[in-house]
């Protein structure tokens, strides 16, 4: 136990204190505070799936599109639980892949490892590739400029410290956080007072009006929940800045528990307000619902407001993205299942080579998006989906392993135990194999069950490899 003590629960068995000391060996600095770590948690639930996604999505489900994000609100917030059981029971950087490694088996940690560096590095490309899009919106510059200068900045950002990264993204969140404040607002002003071109229509009755609640059917529903689920991926985030939180005891537990209202006001309530103001036929795919919604209340400068959201959404992702990918790939390193030269760390104890290596080929990215915008490219985009999805599988399984191991008195008890366990972890189980088979009926999302496999041979072929070549190594044994 190599990040807390042991001690007595309230029922007489051992639980888990977390301690202020860094994890053994990690080498980094606990930098990031309490308004830093509530702002990721907050900002990595709120992203370009809900300022542009939920526009396809209310298309194809209508104002029952509400029920799916309330629905699957309630399964991350099982997810998130559960991660918060493991956080408390053992704090690391390299959350996921750590877990995966303990309750699982080695093969297990390195799969999850290179999975969510993967989704992390694709994630970033697809960011900085549409904030570069957003800036066309105002300058006539070439697209691969505008790129190359969010990469450089936010790779920047990352190697100076730790805690700039958490300043910057504390400020992104501010920025997405106050649009649906705003927007909620707004709505919430038109439905009461009537002002604006949408005054004399906006109301409640448009949830269930036009077509009914259901107007293309409980299929119809089903199918958004691959778009749904999407909007919240990198809501895990918080687990991987656990080795660097400040008060990892006190911080984690209340920005786990703050996710249910963070979904019930940022996307339950802001859908609610704009399904009432605006009937949900007024909604095309591919365009903001947030935009949509501005220009039927007649206020012009809406296009203008949303761009500069949905840029700083996107900057926010591939802000993550850098910060992740570096620690994800240092803690492979540092388990023998990656290069060792990825283990260094800069002065200020920021993964330097894996940072870098990981903004490099976000770069490479952006270069292949412009020369071959096609197929080629969606099908590894499409990947992101099914590899983040991935990261929250191994969080559930690992949760009902160690419950298990500690409910026998095998591993000392969590202090943030989540309730329902391992109940509501089976249920969040089923939940995500729900998705993946609506992803697999969905001939638009299909690509991405069909790139698995291939990622998972590669996997397969690289862990055999460098076990062959280093057979007495530790790290290929399951402890």
């Amino acid at each position: 136990m190599t990040s807390a003590q042991v001690d007595e629960g309230q029922d007489g068995r051992p639980a888990v204190a977390v301690t202020d000391a860094a994890p053994a060996g990690e080498g980094y600095r606990r930098a990031l505070g309490a308004r830093q770590i509530q702002m990721i948690a907050i900002g990595g639930a709120i992203g370009t799936g809900l300022f542009l996604g939920a526009g396809k999505a209310i298309s194809k489900a209508g104002p029952s599109l509400v029920l799916a994000y309330a629905v699957a609100g309630l399964v991350i917030f099982f997810i998130m639980r559960a991660l918060g059981e493991l956080l408390m029971y053992r704090p690391v950087s390299g959350a996921f892949s750590e877990y995966a490694r303990e309750f699982i088996g080695p093969f297990a940690g390195f799969v999850t490892g290179w999975t969510y560096w993967l989704f992390w590095v694709v994630t970033g490309i697809t960011e900085v590739t549409a904030a570069a899009q957003y800036m066309t919106f105002w300058f006539d510059i070439p697209q691969w400029v505008s790129a190359l200068i969010f990469t450089i900045i936010l790779y920047g950002v990352n190697l100076i410290s730790v805690k700039l990264f958490g300043e910057l993204e504390f400020w992104f969140s501010m920025v997405k956080v106050t649009a649906i404040v705003g927007m909620i607002l707004i709505c919430a002003g038109i439905l009461t007072l009537g002002f604006s071109d949408a005054g004399d229509t906006a109301s409640v009755t448009h949830l269930w009006a036009d077509g009914g609640f259901f107007p293309r059917g409980i299929k119809g529903t089903l199918m958004t929940l691959q778009i749904v689920m999407f909007a919240f991926l990198a809501v895990e985030l918080v687990g991987v800045t656990a080795g660097e939180s400040t008060d990892p005891k006190t911080v984690l537990p209340k920005a786990v528990n703050a996710v249910p209202w963070r979904i019930a006001v940022f996307y339950v309530g802001a859908l609610v307000m704009i399904l009432s103001v605006v009937p949900w036929t007024a909604f095309k795919p591919g365009i903001s619902p947030f935009v949509a919604a501005f220009e039927e209340m007649g206020l012009g400068i809406g296009a203008g407001i949303v761009n500069f959201v949905v840029l700083t959404a996107a900057l926010s992702s591939c802000n993550s993205g850098m910060y992740s990918t570096g620690r994800m790939l240092r803690d492979l390193a540092l388990n023998g299942q990656g290069p060792q030269f990825f283990t260094r760390l800069t002065r200020s104890g920021t993964p330097l080579i894996g940072t870098t290596f990981s903004a490099a080929l976000m770069l490479v990215g952006v270069w292949i998006n412009y020369q071959w915008p096609g197929d080629a490219f969606t099908y590894v985009v499409s990947f992101a989906t099914i590899s983040g999805m991935w990261a929250w599988i191994m969080i559930l399984l690992c949760q009902i392993r160690y419950r298990g191991l500690a409910d026998r008195g095998v591993l000392p008890r969590s202090a943030f135990r989540a309730p329902g366990a391992p109940y509501t972890s089976v249920f969040a189980l089923a939940f995500i194999g729900m998705v993946i088979v609506m992803m697999g009926i969905d001939k638009d999302t299909r690509i991405s069950l069909y790139c698995a496999p291939l990622w998972a041979l590669l996997l397969g072929i690289s862990y055999l490899a460098l076990k062959a070549r280093n057979p007495e190594n530790k790290a290929f044994e399951k402890s």
